[in-house]
């Protein structure tokens, strides 16, 4: 079986890609409970939590990767900011309610 120098190089690429995924890997062990962190190892989430609750532990991915969010409220915000605020927090209610151990709670926390 020939391997083409494109295969190859996609090889060790997934290679080197993998190891580093392994040493960005959270480690639920040496996080403390309840308080987010940025990820760069989530492919397509922003942050991350230990949340715990109730004597039970989970590791939550939240908030989308290079959205643009309202963050905290502002002086002088603009209308487009506190509709998307309101927007994002009437179609998430149901989930917010849940507590800690739903990704809506952290993300509107953290990110709205």
């Amino acid at each position: 079986m020939k391997i083409t120098k494109s295969r190859l190089r996609q090889i060790i690429k997934e290679e080197i890609q993998a190891v580093l995924n392994e040493k960005q890997k959270v480690d639920k062990d040496s996080m403390p409970c309840n308080e987010p962190r940025r990820t760069s190892s989530h492919k397509g989430k922003s942050h991350v939590v230990k949340a715990c609750e109730g004597g039970k532990e989970k590791i939550i991915p939240f908030g989308e990767k290079g959205a643009s969010t309202a963050g905290a409220p502002k002086k002088g915000e603009s209308e487009k900011m506190k509709k998307k605020r309101k927007s994002f927090k009437a179609r998430h209610a149901k989930n917010i309610k849940k507590g800690k151990m739903s990704a809506a709670y952290w993300a509107d926390k953290v990110k709205w």
